[in-house]
């Protein structure tokens, strides 16, 4: 269905995220409460942090997401695996996985495919695999992409934010591969409205930025 984006409301899409490594629990706290005031999809926090949003979001609609394997993804698979159960038994709902980008470069598309099929089989909550695009070629993205895919993960991610961000060209190009079957998490440098916009509109699903109540800010003065 066409977007049409001057009625757009963007707030549906956003993963209020706070990945900063110096934030605490007061500032989990007031993204619990933004994302519930302001109808976000999901608050994105690290590990430490899970059994607190749970508990400040109990019974509220935005989903408690956390990270894994987070920013490089190079941990081990019985890591990510140990990581990831931790985090679903303090309260996780959605796990944003950092691909093992070494084991794509060098080939090794089958370990690659294995260690996502059964990260997705055993924790059994959407995976929203990060792909890390802007350190991909056209032709790894698609590779890594088909191999999420087939893996069964529900979103493809484009970035962690930490080696650059979501770009309309990287969004279009999941977006083909992914035909509707998964959701398009785009991810990195979102800064204005119009941005945001352009994403959603070339397929992003979710938007994954720490600066969503800004995002929306920007846009009703716009429009005042």
């Amino acid at each position: 269905m066409p977007v049409d984006p001057d009625t757009l409301d963007i707030a549906p899409y956003i993963d209020h995220s706070l990945l900063d490594p110096l934030a605490g629990a007061a500032e989990v706290d007031r993204y619990c409460d933004e994302a519930v005031h302001f109808k976000f999809a999901a608050v994105c926090i690290y590990p430490a942090y899970v059994r607190q949003a749970a508990v400040r979001l109990h019974k509220h609609a935005p989903k408690v997401c956390t990270v894994i394997g987070f920013p490089t993804g190079a941990t081990t698979a019985t890591t990510k695996l140990y990581e990831a159960s931790e985090a679903i038994e303090n309260g996780a709902q959605e796990l944003d996985f950092v691909v093992n980008l070494g084991l794509l470069k060098s080939g090794k598309t089958d370990e690659f495919h294995r260690e996502m099929a059964e990260f997705c089989e055993e924790t059994g909550v959407p995976v929203k695999a990060i792909l890390e695009t802007t350190l991909l070629s056209d032709e790894e993205k698609k590779i890594a992409a088909e191999l999420c895919m087939d893996a069964g993960v529900a979103f493809l991610k484009t970035s962690t934010g930490w080696r650059g961000g979501a770009t309309v060209a990287d969004v279009r190009l999941l977006q083909e591969i992914a035909k509707g079957n998964v959701g398009i998490k785009a991810s990195g440098g979102i800064r204005t409205p119009e941005g945001a916009i352009d994403l959603i509109v070339a397929g992003a699903t979710r938007l994954g930025t720490s600066r969503g109540v800004e995002l929306l800010k920007q846009r009703d003065s716009h429009y005042s």
